[in-house]
């Protein structure tokens, strides 16, 4: 509950910042805020705008964040093997060597991440590697680089924008519409209107995103499964089952191997539950 609030938080506090510039910028340029093309236009600038911003810091911010170490020069057996085994993946996968990183967490977790597929980051965390045996974890990360192949995180980052676009749109088209007149639409009243539309509508939106995010997982899955093999990528999710609960959040967390479930519904889950992939892996042929 607590790491499914802190990921709308998050999202919801940049879709805000980007909020108060677009209304700078708004009411510098003159713009009608009710309902004019001009404002449709305005706020896919700013929706796209935030959400590439995010993308493009993307991997800069994940090894920040988990405080992952880039292996440079392979300083045992171990990274020489992570290094050989996700070239070998890649060159299967048909993209360029992504970076891989190896950051300390006890939860049994891996990520990807960057802005294209030139540009790209494979990680595990230290948890993962001790409770997972050879063929689990390069199922795992079979799953990482098939998302990077997807271009998932572009593809994500469209609907990211899509949404943002659409919540800063109606917000400003309920907000003008209640608040009538010109000076209180250029008022506190109609600028708070506005921040409380966008936190509201900002929630919904991210069934949206989380949706697609479970899309994106099965097919990960199946990347997987033609890369590694499918027994050993239904072993790793039976031995993610066993784990503790996923420590990432944002987009690292969408991207991650594991997610978490949510006391408050599938819903506002990154990731499909565990016993659901496995179920579309021993389907698949």
């Amino acid at each position: 509950m607590k790491r499914i609030l802190l990921f709308l938080a998050t999202n919801i506090a940049i879709l805000l910042v980007v909020s108060v510039v677009f209304n700078i910028v708004i009411a510098a340029t003159g713009i009608d805020a009710r309902g004019s093309a001009g404002l449709l236009i305005f706020c896919a600038l700013f929706g796209f705008g935030g959400a590439f911003v995010s993308l493009w810091i993307s991997r800069w911010m994940a090894i920040r964040s988990t405080r992952a170490r880039v292996i440079e020069q392979p300083q045992n057996q171990s990274e020489e093997w992570l290094i050989r085994t996700v070239q070998q993946q890649a060159q299967k996968a048909g993209i360029p060597m992504p970076q891989v990183a190896v950051y300390q967490s006890p939860s049994p977790n891996a990520f990807a991440t960057g802005r294209s597929k030139n540009h790209s980051l494979v990680a595990v965390s230290t948890g993962l590697l001790q409770s997972m045996n050879a063929d689990e974890v390069e199922a795992v990360l079979a799953h990482e680089v098939s998302h990077i192949a997807n271009g998932d995180m572009v593809t994500l980052t469209l609907i990211q924008g899509v949404v943002n676009t659409f919540v800063m749109f109606f917000a400003r088209i309920i907000a003008s519409a209640t608040a009538r007149g010109d000076n209180q639409r250029g008022g506190l009243a109609y600028y708070g209107l506005v921040m409380l539309l966008e936190v509201v509508f900002g929630i919904l939106a991210s069934v949206i995103v989380m949706w697609f995010s479970r899309q994106r997982e099965f097919r990960a899955d199946a990347g997987s499964a033609d890369i590694a093999g499918k027994q050993k990528m239904i072993a790793a999710l039976r031995r993610l089952q066993q784990g503790r609960e996923s420590e990432l959040d944002g987009t690292m967390l969408a991207f991650g191997i594991k997610g978490k479930r949510s006391t408050i519904g599938k819903l506002f889950m990154s990731h499909p539950p565990l016993e659901e992939r496995i179920h579309a892996l021993e389907q698949r042929r």
